[in-house]
């Protein structure tokens, strides 16, 4: 017999099997936390302004929304800095630039 959550389970997509599983991620060691906040960016990264003889030609903007994972991405990353400011008592002002 196969229950409600096992039916939610087969009908999940593998986006929405990485969103819950980015989701679920506990973070449970310093050196992991740190990863996390160096490899995830502050900022979209993507959002650029193209000049010529300084003058802005073409803006392109940021275009991390369309990622399907940008807000669990950015929601690991705030645990990780959340996890390194509560739980080791770093100073996590050098990651938020």
């Amino acid at each position: 017999m196969i229950t409600s959550v096992q039916k939610r389970k087969q009908n999940l997509t593998p986006i929405q099997f990485l969103q819950q599983w980015l989701d679920r991620w506990e973070i449970e060691q310093e050196t992991t936390a740190r990863r996390i906040v160096k490899l995830i960016p502050a900022q979209c990264p993507f959002a650029r302004d193209i000049q010529v003889f300084g003058r802005v030609i073409l803006r392109i903007p940021p275009l991390c929304k369309l990622n399907p994972l940008y807000e669990q991405l950015v929601a690991l990353r705030f645990r990780a800095l959340c996890f390194l400011a509560d739980r080791c008592g770093e100073d996590i002002t050098p990651y938020c630039s």
